[in-house]
């Protein structure tokens, strides 16, 4: 059922809603000018907490096939903060687990490469796994050797049987949009070797709090990750988390170490980590409820800039047109009255219009073309690169408005 009425992890039927979003289309769905002509589909977004285990996660599911299957636009790493940081983390892997050219790294979900590259380039094998069969092909021109498949337990014994066993699997920015975790870990276990290693890396639901980054809710992100009930979770299958690393991208995100029970000795940052969280008071049901009303917040001092900017007769366009942007446009129900267009450096997008807003999406050059006074950045996370590539557009007075954690503008 689209709809769930038990925990995603540990089956459990109280779920407390505390976060509700209003029903938005897909956040990776860019239009055509013919789709323009068509209705859109809506889905309900909102986030509850398992009173159980603690996870937050989204009320309501939307089929996979549909969201990754049908003209998926994301590729990865466009900016060079994100290429770095994939590079180091394929890097200090290798180096953390002593891996060799005989070792197997699949990274699932692993878009056009850009991590295995970084495997590659550090002497293992690699073996990519992505649903989406425009970026596996994307990946298969760049030399990364992928999959386009989800990562079923059918698939992770063809893997096996016809690649080995591997050593490392890695998961970035994709554990949170898995449909059947239980599956996943039917799929990891067949693959891994005995000693084998699980890492998935993710946005810590701790700073989507801290920082009130809701824009990052949307359908793709099942879950809202924190390391408590992913420990739990573990447990249930003879699993256990043995590190986590903290790292600055994309608001603030966690690394985490799994494997068999018993393989490694659990590195004190574990129990480090788990103490900090519950101190934040993300399992506490008036917290989360108070994050709420800074979200209904946050909206009102948007829309309230953007229409002081507007009636004073000034201009205002987008930059990058990233999913979670698109929570925030619908959230926010900011069009094409506010923005008169966004910028892309990515053709997937270019030419094509956002979804529900229905904003025009044109090259990243048209903005020193049309020289905008003001440029919402919706990917706020790459803010301080974006807006030193753009010094030439600054220098004219343009202006950029950064929105998370609380609307202000920047010269």
């Amino acid at each position: 059922m689209p709809q769930i009425n038990a925990c995603r992890f540990c089956k459990n039927p109280k779920l407390n809603r505390y976060l509700d979003l209003g029903a938005t289309p897909l956040a990776d769905r860019f239009l055509s000018a013919e789709q323009l002509n068509e209705p859109e589909k809506y889905y309900p977004l909102a986030v509850a907490l398992c009173e159980n285990c603690g996870l937050s996660q989204l009320t309501y599911t939307v089929d996979p096939k549909e969201l990754y299957q049908e003209e998926y636009p994301y590729a990865m790493s466009l900016t060079k903060t994100g290429s770095d940081h994939y590079g180091s983390f394929a890097a200090s892997v290798v180096k953390k687990f002593n891996l060799t050219q005989n070792d197997l790294v699949i990274d699932v979900g692993s878009n056009v490469g850009i991590l295995l590259e970084g495997f590659k380039k550090n002497g293992t094998k690699t073996l990519g796994v992505d649903p989406a069969a425009n970026m596996a092909k994307i990946a298969n021109e760049r030399g990364i050797e992928t999959i386009a498949d989800f990562f079923v337990p059918s698939v992770a014994t063809g893997i096996k049987e016809k690649y080995g066993p591997a050593k490392i699997v890695v998961g970035t920015n994709v554990f949170a949009h898995i449909f059947d975790h239980h599956q996943f870990i039917e799929a990891l276990q067949a693959v891994l070797d005995e000693k084998g290693i699980f890492i998935f890396e993710s946005p810590s639901f701790v700073n989507l709090v801290k920082n009130l980054e809701y824009d990052t809710i949307y359908h793709e992100h099942l879950l809202y990750l924190s390391l408590k009930p992913v420990a739990n979770f573990f447990k249930q299958f003879d699993m256990e988390v043995f590190d986590v690393e903290s790292y600055p991208i994309h608001g603030g995100s966690f690394r985490v170490f799994i494997s068999r029970k018993n393989n490694y000795p659990i590195n004190e940052s574990v129990e480090k980590y788990l103490k900090e969280e519950e101190a934040t008071g993300i399992y506490s049901l008036p917290t989360l409820g108070e994050f709420a009303k800074k979200v209904a917040q946050n909206r009102i001092e948007l829309m309230n800039l953007i229409h002081k900017i507007k009636e004073e007769g000034k201009t205002i366009a987008i930059i990058s047109t990233p999913a979670k942007g698109m929570t925030l446009l619908n959230y926010c129900r900011i069009g094409p009255e506010h923005a008169d267009f966004a910028t892309e450096k990515s053709p997937l997008k270019i030419g094509r219009y956002t979804p529900g807003t229905r904003i025009p999406i044109v090259p990243d050059s048209e903005l020193m073309v049309r020289k905008p006074d003001y440029a919402i950045l919706l990917a706020w996370n790459f803010s301080n690169e974006i807006m030193k590539n753009l010094d030439e557009y600054r220098a004219l007075g343009g202006k950029f408005i950064i929105p998370i954690p609380k609307p202000e503008i920047k010269g």
